[in-house]
């Protein structure tokens, strides 16, 4: 084990990241299969053709609007959750790791700021919670989720104050935001299990997003090493091969989405504004299904992570009654 395993989510956090993945993975599933029914014929029937998959994506979005009122209301009520939320602030520190990143890519740097070494050889407490790297993705992902969120009560509710807004323009508006959003967001998530599922440290899973800080052990059996302990890893050998693959799945996965977001009529795009419109090809065909492929991936490492966690709960549980029963050996 080194620093890198030990966790830095409370149990809350870890469980909501959970249910926030599982829930916007169903959100993709159901909407792309709604926004490219051509291409996507398949999950649409395997969501109970175009009513089922209908239900299943606003009883999601109603999920989504759940955990999000959850969220902020336990970031107002708990000391942890303030704690927390003040950690994810932009500072000083975060602009100058920023500069300096920057720099060393330019070669105009020695080395990065410490505030971006949360893989360099640091310990675990001596590099913050989140790089600025880090913090981004959350300000990111918060500011889409929620605007999903909105815009699609608005395409949704035809009374109150969406009824403001129901003219031709406007409805139109409101889709080609809620699905081109819905895009963008998409390839972030396919570029986040890239990211996470296949770091060198941490592949297939970062077991860090999955179980909590409390039950994980701050120190190591043969000493605690003056680094983060990254040089005593040994690299997977399945490793190589399945982060090329998955790469370039993801490589594709978000290319073709993105092209046959702008090439298909209708959604997001208004026909209107569309290049050429119309059924896309077979290999755009193939590509948008690799994308979904990716996040399938990605729901599958979801669930692997969670069984870690499991698993991790049970052995801590049966070395606890081990050691309880020898040392009730011992005073007998």
């Amino acid at each position: 084990m080194s620093n890198l395993d030990h966790g830095k989510f409370t149990r809350v956090t870890t469980l909501f990241h959970s249910l926030l993945g599982l829930d916007v993975f169903l959100l993709f599933f159901s909407g792309y299969a709604i926004m490219f029914n051509d291409e996507l014929w398949w999950l649409m029937e395997l969501m109970g053709g175009p009513n089922g998959v209908s239900a299943v994506h606003r009883i999601t979005g109603v999920g989504l609007i759940a955990l999000i009122v959850f969220w902020i209301v336990l970031q107002v009520i708990s000391p942890t959750g303030r704690s927390n939320f003040g950690e994810i602030i932009p500072g000083k520190d975060d602009i100058d790791a920023f500069v300096q990143d920057v720099q060393f890519m330019l070669g105009r740097a020695d080395e990065r700021h410490p505030n971006a070494r949360q893989f360099g050889g640091y310990k675990a407490d001596e590099v913050p919670l989140l790089s600025y790297i880090g913090k981004g993705v959350v300000f990111i992902f918060s500011a889409e989720l929620t605007l999903l969120a909105v815009s699609g009560l608005l395409i949704w509710s035809k009374t109150g104050v969406a009824a403001l807004f129901q003219t031709k323009a406007a409805a139109a508006a409101f889709v080609t935001f809620h699905g081109l959003l819905g895009v963008i967001m998409l390839m972030g998530i396919m570029f986040h299990i890239f990211e996470h599922g296949f770091h060198p440290a941490f592949y297939p899973v970062e077991t860090k997003a999955y179980i909590p800080r409390k039950l994980v052990p701050e120190y190591h059996a043969d000493g605690e090493p003056e680094t983060t302990g990254i040089e005593r890893l040994t690299l997977s050998p399945s490793w190589g091969w399945a982060s090329t693959l998955f790469g370039a799945a993801t490589v594709v996965g978000i290319a073709s989405v993105l092209m046959a977001s702008i090439l298909d009529e209708g959604y997001p795009v208004p026909r209107e504004l569309t290049i050429s419109g119309g059924p896309t090809n077979l290999l755009m065909t193939i590509g948008i299904n690799v994308g979904i492929l990716v996040l399938g991936v990605g729901l599958v490492l979801s669930m692997y992570g969670n069984v870690l966690r499991i698993r991790w709960e049970r052995q801590l549980e049966q070395e606890g009654g081990s050691e309880s029963g020898e040392v009730g050996a011992a005073d007998d």
